[in-house]
């Protein structure tokens, strides 16, 4: 009954929901030449033979995904793959690491007729998601279709099970289309199988399987060659409010270190402007990576506003502050800087990785801090315990190094479907 409504209400919707991609486009959060795509349309041919469709809807998901899709074609030489996300940065990024067995496409929007479109041209053999997206009409159309879907790394927060548990039969609909679910923790488990997905396994987080992110030596030697020996940091993946939140830690180290150096990273590159206005409003002096500008003697903060540079940052930086950590956000994937060496500190948000932050603080991986006041105090206290801080990043890559096994169980669990 739900499906019904939800299908009626997206058909009178599309003019709508056209717009919205429309004035996605006009941000600069949709790709114009390829805006076909997500309406369902193949800008690449199909190729011959058995075809797995890996969908990700942002850059973390993406790369553990592109580690999966590489092993997977390790185990099955035949088959191929089409990757779809859901953003102009996970494109980006993807489109600098796709093998040639695989091919990248927006993904389409949840409308009848697009997922009709993409599925018509691709016809995959099995879908493989990750995460928690679930897209009423596109899961519809596979499980009419009779496609064999797996979600992978499944995660679902307190607030979505609330949500999800009161229209639970419409819940229950949707996951029924997964042939198995392999949740990221025991928490999420319990979370699926009360919503009615069945099977449902825990067997760890695809992310810990991840490729360390790219980075070019050159560029990274020519970046150290600028900083010198000046103490420095990294604000990484921030969002709104949580420059200024770097900025009101820099004056205060700068304060015991004059001559130290602050990073800011925005998780959206686009917002340069906006925070290249706030550091000049503080009083500090800012060179832009998306302008050029090198770090001379005089620069204070340097913002790098540029996108898929952050392995390249991540390698620089003896530490990492994970942005959206303190903007409520949820945190980014503290994997990423455990894997390039960076000693890693995140605040009090970071339930979009509940368990591999309990996993980094356990360990001595990782620390965690409370407040935005607490930014100084730690970066300090890691710039002055040089023997802390190498050993709080070598236990973070160990750990990083240890959980990749992952990877091997997860192929296990799709061979049924991929093997026929």
């Amino acid at each position: 009954m739900l499906l019904t409504f939800y299908r009626l209400l997206t058909q009178i919707g599309t003019p709508f929901v056209r717009a919205y991609l429309r004035l996605r486009q006009f941000k600069g959060r949709e790709d114009p030449k390829r805006i076909a795509e997500r309406y369902g349309y193949p800008s690449l041919p199909r190729p011959e033979g058995r075809l797995v469709w890996c969908h990700a809807a942002s850059v973390g998901e993406a790369a553990s995904l592109l580690l999966l899709i590489e092993k997977m074609h390790e185990t099955y030489l035949s088959i191929s793959f089409v990757l779809t996300t859901g953003t102009v940065t996970a494109a980006r990024m993807v489109e600098k690491r796709l093998p040639s067995y695989a091919a990248h496409q927006y993904v389409p929007i949840d409308l009848v007729p697009c997922i009709a479109r993409f599925l018509d041209h691709w016809k995959p053999t099995l879908a493989v998601w990750i995460e928690s997206e679930l897209w009423p009409n596109t899961l519809a159309a596979l499980r009419e279709r009779e496609v064999p879907v797996v979600l992978l790394n499944a995660r679902m927060s307190e607030q979505s099970f609330r949500n999800w548990y009161r229209v639970r039969g419409f819940a229950n609909e949707l996951l029924s289309t997964f042939r198995l679910c392999l949740a990221q923790t025991e928490v999420d488990k319990g979370r699926f199988v009360a919503l009615g997905a069945r099977p449902v396994k825990c067997i760890g987080n695809l992310k810990y399987t991840s490729a360390p992110l790219p980075y070019d030596q050159l560029v990274l030697d020519q970046l150290r060659a600028q900083i010198k020996d000046r103490p420095f940091w990294l604000m990484a993946s921030t969002h709104p409010g949580e420059e200024d939140m770097a900025l009101v830690a820099h004056h205060a180290l700068q304060s015991v270190h004059p001559d130290c150096l602050t990073i800011i990273a925005p998780r959206h590159p686009h917002r340069g402007d906006e925070i290249a206005e706030s550091i000049k409003a503080a009083g500090l002096t800012c060179a832009r990576r998306s302008k050029g500008e090198e770090i001379s003697s005089d620069t204070q903060i340097y913002l790098a506003d540029t996108l898929g540079e952050m392995g390249l940052l991540y390698a620089l930086s003896p530490i990492a502050v994970m942005g959206g950590s303190f903007a409520d956000i949820g945190g980014h994937n503290p994997i990423e800087p455990a894997q390039l060496g960076s000693a890693i500190v995140f605040g009090p948000h970071m339930y979009n990785f509940s368990e591999i932050e309990r996993e980094f603080v356990v360990e001595g991986a990782a620390m965690r801090i409370t407040t935005a006041g607490e930014i100084a105090p730690a970066v300090d206290f890691l710039w002055s315990e040089e023997a802390t801080r190498k050993k709080q990043a070598e236990s973070a890559r160990l750990l990083a190094e240890r959980k990749r096994s992952i990877l091997k169980k997860i192929i296990l669990e799709l061979d049924p479907w991929i093997a026929k």
